[in-house]
């Protein structure tokens, strides 16, 4: 760990900062960190709160002269999608993200670095902790499990929070501003795989698929990256028509959020063609190079000689199985026809794994149209229901509708303006920020979404510029000082 980063302006945040890199907290393993926050609440005398979840409310009062501003919830997720290259070995249950600064940026090493969230956190412990900012009554709520279900968002009751305004601390491009969010669905498709044993005069062979970037299911979605669930579908299907291989194992993609990176299948090869793979491979993966050179170059396909397995899914199985995970949709489905550039329904295949003597095959569904996200449900959930899997559907989350009207949103533009020069932005985002939940729980919050840019988040590429960071953090506490009153 490269603890420069604690050096870093605004040096609060980022000490922070530093402190959350240190707390083991990936999705659903949140414990540490929950009383990491509690005891931080606590040692600062301000009332705090861990709700029946594990979400932690902290409440601080308005500083003099302030008392008669709107109240302000700040609000971030404590958790971080857990993605490592797989030449790292990193338990992210138990090891701290090894950070360090990379010329403008803060990265880490190998694995995903956890800005997403914590600079929001982060941002908010400052705030909370600092005796010479001026504000009215603040609110902070820290969420759980917001990366793989949302179930912070989900379990926040209503009579825990007074405030008026919610600025959610979740956005990764600094000098926008975010007033709208996608919802999302979870697809869940399960195939017996009916193991049978081997067939004789066959060889055993791993086909990998790595090199690819991955990323954030909803906001790198229109950046036409591979998806090595599709890629190592398609190769089976054609070396099955081809040669006529059989699937004996699937391990592709790790989490429904992000785009899956890497894929491995193990499967049988006739003896006698065996001379010929090797060149097929290549053929293939030179093809994939070339459709991918733009928006993934550094795609690699590769086989390597295995033992023999035990069992193999049966064939009526993988053709079933191949040619639904082949034809299924994914990545973008539709652009939004209100706002240019903003991707409205997308379907990310996330995972497709051999677990338990199961096949199981996971996406996530996200639209900002709740009819359209419906209607990709039920087009997906059909194609797998064509090929005799048993579908489920669940998470389902709301989206967020825009409020050109809002006054925090009027506010943020004019501070922001007068600090740059520059009016922000105003977008949508084709992702699942929790104000679409929250604002179900309080329907009174004024909402708005920004934070700093971050980059290439739920990937091990993830990074936040340095310099994003201060003006974020600067627009923050500017706003606070220009809070309308009650």
């Amino acid at each position: 760990m490269s603890e420069e980063i604690r050096n870093l302006e605004p040096k609060a945040v980022w000490e922070y900062f530093y402190q959350l890199t240190q707390i083991p907290r990936p999705s659903k393993h949140e414990a540490a960190c929950i009383e990491f926050m509690k005891k931080f609440g606590e040692d600062l005398g301000l009332k705090t709160i861990v709700d029946h979840c594990g979400n932690v409310i902290i409440k601080k009062p308005a500083t003099p002269g302030y008392e008669d501003r709107k109240g302000v919830v700040f609000q971030g997720h404590l958790d971080m999608v857990p993605q490592a290259n797989s030449d790292i070995n990193h338990d992210f249950t138990k090891d701290p993200i090894d950070a360090y600064v990379d010329g403008d940026w803060v990265t880490a090493r190998g694995t995903t670095l956890g800005a997403d969230n914590g600079m929001g956190v982060a941002a908010s412990m400052a705030i909370l902790a600092s005796k010479v900012i001026e504000h009215g009554p603040i609110e902070a709520l820290f969420t759980i499990d917001e990366e793989t279900g949302m179930t912070g968002a989900f379990e926040l009751k209503a009579d825990v929070l007074d405030g008026d305004i919610l600025m959610n601390l979740d956005s990764e491009d600094e000098g926008e501003l975010y007033v709208g969010c996608a919802g999302g669905i979870d697809g869940n498709f399960y195939f017996d795989p009916k193991l049978k044993g081997i067939p004789p005069h066959h060889v055993a062979y791993k086909v990998n698929v790595t090199g690819l970037k991955g990323g954030h299911s909803g906001m790198d979605i229109p950046l036409e990256r591979g998806n090595a669930n599709k890629i190592i579908f398609r190769f089976i299907y054609m070396a099955n028509e081809k040669y006529g291989v059989h699937l004996t194992d699937i391990q592709g993609g790790s989490l429904r959020n992000a785009i899956p990176r890497e894929a491995f299948a193990t499967i049988l090869f006739p003896e006698n063609k065996e001379a010929e793979l090797a060149a097929y491979v290549a053929g293939f993966e030179s093809i994939i190079k070339a459709e991918l050179a733009s928006a993934d170059p550094g795609v690699k396909i590769s086989i390597e000689k295995t033992d023999m397995p035990e069992k193999m899914i049966s064939d009526g199985v993988q053709s079933r199985l191949t040619k639904a995970v082949y034809g299924c949709p994914n990545g973008v489905i539709r652009m939004s026809q209100d706002m240019i550039g903003l991707v409205e329904t997308s379907s990310n295949l996330a995972v497709v794994k051999l677990i338990d003597n199961e096949v199981v095959v996971q996406c996530l569904l996200r639209s900002s149209v709740d009819s359209a996200k419906d209607d990709l449900a039920n087009s997906i959930g059909n194609v797998f229901r064509l090929a005799e899997a048993r579908v489920e559907f669940n998470g389902e989350y709301p989206g967020w509708k825009p409020n050109m009207n809002s006054a925090i949103l009027k506010t943020m533009q004019e501070t922001y303006q007068k600090m740059h020069g520059i009016i922000p932005e105003i977008k949508a985002i084709h992702a699942g920020l929790e104000c679409g939940l929250l604002g179900g729980v309080y329907p009174n919050w004024d909402m708005i979404s920004f934070g700093p840019t971050i980059r290439f988040p739920h990937s091990p590429d993830e990074k936040v510029n340095i310099e994003s960071v201060g003006k974020f953090y600067n627009w923050l506490i500017e706003t606070l000082k220009n809070i309308p009153k009650k």
